[in-house]
């Protein structure tokens, strides 16, 4: 799939919605949303510091870091009780051109090829500008971050750039994650770190990018020698006495504790409940603390890194098409647009609200699991409500469910939900989600309707609601296509990035393998996110902006309570972290140098 397939309308530009908060709609606006903290004094006096950033995700942190090492007073307030947010349970992928992780190892990145690709990727609704402020300040504050917390990082090499066959697209890829760190540089505070949204199995230590490798343990020598190297971290990580942390746990306790040697107080249980301003300029906070409301003043600046929307049913409802669930995000679940709301309160222009980091993810009871490897290893297809199928399933997550959506626009419940449909031979080779090769799923996963098992194609059809006759059709093509190899119909292992998650055993195509062997195995597939993309808009400076583009003075926004430099795409793995920390970075020098 194209970059563009996946675009439609800019949001960022002002919709009438935001146009009308901004302008002779103040009536309008009055009754819709609360009156801004300015209007009453909230609660007794809190504190006062020069810069209050809100949220402790890799935005926040980030930016109080960078605030603290510039000399400021810094304070962090969370609403959760424990800190890191989505960042700390994500795998942590950063994606970063040119940083000195990847150009120390040989990646042949340089600012123009960066530049090109990062245009073609999220088009020209994203502000030049915006983009060549990531894109510069991105490698300075990898550097800030490695010389300012006890954070290293690695390349993920392999892991390609999601459209490599773009001019300035690199198949080997761009992306790092966090080095191993042990927790014990913590201390007590390693308690409140928010957890892993897969722990990493006891006794071992596993970074993401081995997770291409475990799904292969049984049918790859690689793979069974990565387990090995996993269990072996592990043992020297407890023989040394240490509590070995990797991905999104380690950035997280990473950013802490360079917060912890600067000195940086983090509030946690203190959600924020209104910005503050003065004349037009946001001077502070109110936020509730040991059950207390009151306000805290910002003398330079307030920093929203309070995440997306993800966890609100009413804006998710209100901003986004049909059908979604707050039950289907792997998002943290303090994420319900505190900040985002606040900052449209104080005047602030929203964009990309419709859109999420999407992924096709299966709702299993209790929490969903969002399809990685799953969809595109060999031996796999996903169809809609007629058995057909509607796209290369090993594309960029993002791009599937944007299909899955334009598709069921004009016909509701088409597309929503798909059914990933594997065989036995697939259940044999690969692990799923965290249950091994040859093992049964848990019957809860049944129970719910998550997952169908039947002995004949026939019967799954049955099972799962589609045309027997058509489910036959579609399985007979596949598998003729998967034996010669060339999926004519969406060209899935046309790209590096489609043989990421394969199985290097599988000829002539690593991602295609004929389904055949019973019983056979369907599950079903919705519209989840890693969070949603949209948010504040903001300047290249991460200022935040009204719907006529002037700047609220004093007020700033980075991560998921911003609308995303990356437009309504995605460039490689690690898109959201990236550019998340590196505006915090921008915001809190640019807070620093007036």
């Amino acid at each position: 799939m194209s970059a563009s397939a996946s675009r439609t309308s800019p949001e960022s530009l002002p919709s009438r919605r935001t146009v009308l908060a901004g302008t002779g709609a103040g009536v309008l606006a009055a009754t819709v949303l609360p009156a801004p903290a300015a209007l009453a004094a909230d609660g007794p006096p809190l504190g006062e510091y020069d810069v209050v950033v809100v949220g402790s995700g890799a935005a926040g942190m980030t930016a109080a870091l960078t605030a603290a090492k510039r000399g400021l007073s810094v304070l962090v307030v969370e609403k959760a009780p424990t800190f890191g947010g989505s960042a700390a349970r994500s795998g942590a992928g950063i994606w970063l051109p040119n940083n000195a992780v990847i150009l120390g190892a040989g990646v042949p990145d340089t600012p123009q090829k960066a530049a090109t690709y990062l245009a073609a990727v999220v088009g020209p609704e994203v502000p030049a500008d915006r983009q060549a402020a990531f894109l510069s300040n991105g490698p300075r504050m990898l550097d800030f971050v490695m010389a300012n917390s006890p954070l290293r990082f690695r390349f993920m090499e392999g892991y390609s750039d999601y459209y490599p066959n773009l001019p300035g697209g690199l198949p080997n890829g761009r992306s790092i994650e966090p080095d191993q760190l042990d927790g014990n540089v913590l201390g007590a505070e390693l308690a409140r770190l928010n957890p892993a949204y897969l722990p990493v199995p006891a006794g071992m230590v596993v970074f993401s990018q081995d997770y291409k490798w475990l799904n292969l343990a049984a049918v790859s020598a690689k793979g069974l020698a990565v387990s090995t190297e996993c269990l072996a971290r592990g043992t020297k990580a407890a023989l040394r006495g240490e509590k070995p942390l990797t991905m999104g746990q380690s950035l997280a306790a990473g950013l802490r504790a360079g917060l912890q040697r600067a000195g940086v107080p983090v509030w946690l249980n203190s959600p924020l409940v209104d910005l503050v301003q003065e004349g037009g300029t946001v001077t502070g906070v109110v936020v509730e603390k040991d059950g207390v409301r009151g306000t805290v003043r910002a003398r330079k600046g307030v920093i929203v890194g309070s995440g997306g929307f993800e966890h609100n049913a009413q804006m998710r409802a209100q901003y986004q098409q049909q059908p979604i669930g707050t039950q289907w995000s792997v998002g943290a679940k303090e994420n319900t647009g505190d900040g985002i709301r606040a900052g449209q309160r104080a005047g602030a222009a929203l964009g990309l609200m419709d859109d999420a980091w999407w992924g096709p993810s299966i709702p299993l009871p209790g929490e969903p699991y969002f399809c990685l490897a799953e969809r595109t290893l060999p031996g796999g297809l996903i169809v809609n409500r007629n058995g057909a199928r509607f796209v290369n399933e090993a594309a960029p997550y993002s791009d599937v469910v944007h299909v899955m959506y334009d598709r069921d626009r004009g016909a509701p419940g088409s597309h929503i939900p798909a059914w990933l449909i594997v065989d036995q031979n697939y259940r044999n080779k690969y692990l799923f989600k965290d249950i091994l090769p040859t093992f049964p799923f848990p019957d809860a996963w049944y129970e719910s309707g998550a997952a169908k098992k039947a002995w004949t194609w026939d019967a799954l059809a049955g099972q799962i609601g589609v045309p027997a006759a058509a489910l036959r059709a579609t399985l007979g093509r596949f598998n003729a296509q998967a034996w010669t190899g060339d999926d004519a119909d969406f060209h899935r292992g046309d790209t590096a990035y489609d043989h990421y998650y394969t199985d290097p055993n599988v000829h002539p195509n690593s991602c295609l393998a004929p389904i055949w062997a019973p019983p056979f195995y369907a599950f079903r597939i919705v519209p989840g996110d890693l969070g949603t993309k949209g948010g504040i808009v903001t300047d290249a400076r991460a200022r935040a902006l009204r719907a006529d583009g002037s700047v609220i003075r004093g007020l700033y926004a980075a991560g998921n309570a911003s609308a995303a430099v990356m437009g309504r795409s995605y460039a490689g793995a690690g898109s959201t972290i990236g550019p998340a920390m590196t505006f915090g970075y921008v915001a809190a020098n640019d807070i620093a140098d007036a």
